[in-house]
């Protein structure tokens, strides 16, 4: 059945790229990076990549990640973040982490100053690229020309707006096309909340783990970090929910014996806490949504 399902697709898309406009023949495509919260244990990510094909062949499509936490907006949009200023200036990025579907929110474009597009659901994925890149504009997608056409399901617009949208985006169609213009003021933002620096200290919070590798990442960038006062080397007392620790603070793993932990800062420019060779969330029974204090350096004994 799933098969079937597949194969259906690519037929409703091969039936739309044949009727593509002609201005689009001959551009060179542009890349696809594709994340969602899907996995892979069943055929969504296939077909959405079928969708693309089918609309634009052979496109380069990479796979961001298809392992977002299901539903979790914030971590799709740390990882959007973190990604794209490694892609080309002109990429599209298709975003499928969308709680919402099905519901009122919109399905929509953005073109940041950079010049990338984004095609995702107007839920907050965009807050971080909004905040560093800025956005030079915004569509939303209601034409049905650049959808896989009239009967769409209620339950799977990565197939049937996503995909075809970024397809479109990809091949060098005209993104106005798409649906009316929205003001970016008014896109959906995440409430993240930095680490708060006070007299006494940092009070942080973990925001995700390190892949499978159990390492915490804290709310708290490097720079705020270093205005505690602590240098490589020193022991930072740490209070995590409410239990006191100390930990080393080095530049990376192999600095401390295998199994010990330490403070770090990690390659997006984050405070982190890790075990060399071990999973720091499984041994202190921990992860996501902890709180942290950290105290500012107790100045030197006279």
């Amino acid at each position: 059945m799933k098969r079937l399902y597949l194969l259906l697709a690519i037929a409703l898309v091969f039936s739309g790229a044949m009727s593509a406009p002609a201005a689009s023949a001959g551009r060179p495509l542009k890349m696809i990076a594709f994340m969602s919260d899907f996995d892979q244990k069943d055929d969504a990510v296939a077909i959405c990549k079928a969708v693309m094909d089918g609309l634009a062949p052979n496109v380069r499509i990479l796979d961001i990640t298809h392992a977002v936490e299901p539903y979790d907006i914030a971590e799709a949009a740390r990882f959007l973040a973190g990604t794209s200023p490694y892609l080309p200036n002109d990429a599209i990025l298709l975003v499928v982490v969308d709680p919402g579907v099905g519901s009122t929110r919109k399905a929509i474009i953005a073109k940041s100053r950079r010049g990338q597009f984004f095609v995702l659901p107007d839920n907050g994925l965009l807050t971080l690229i909004q905040d560093r890149d800025g956005l030079a504009g915004a569509r939303e997608i209601t034409n049905t020309a650049w959808m896989i056409g009239e009967k769409r399901s209620s339950t799977f617009h990565g197939r049937d707006i996503f995909s075809p949208a970024a397809a479109r985006l990809a091949r060098g169609d005209d993104w106005t096309l798409a649906g009316p213009a929205l003001d970016v003021a008014r896109l959906v933002r995440l409430d993240l909340k930095p680490a708060r620096l006070d007299a006494a200290g940092a009070s942080a919070e973990a925001i995700g783990t390190d892949g499978s590798y159990g390492n915490l990442i804290l709310n708290l960038t490097g720079e705020t970090f270093a205005e505690l006062g602590y240098v490589r080397g020193d022991a930072v007392p740490v209070e995590i929910d409410g239990k006191r620790y100390a930990f080393p603070l080095v530049s990376t793993f192999s600095d401390v014996p295998v199994g010990k932990e330490l403070f770090y800062i990690d390659s997006r420019g984050r405070l982190a806490l890790g075990i060399n060779q071990a999973n720091f969330a499984d041994v202190y029974m921990t992860g996501k949504g902890a709180k942290l204090f950290i105290p500012r350096k107790a100045p030197a004994k006279p």
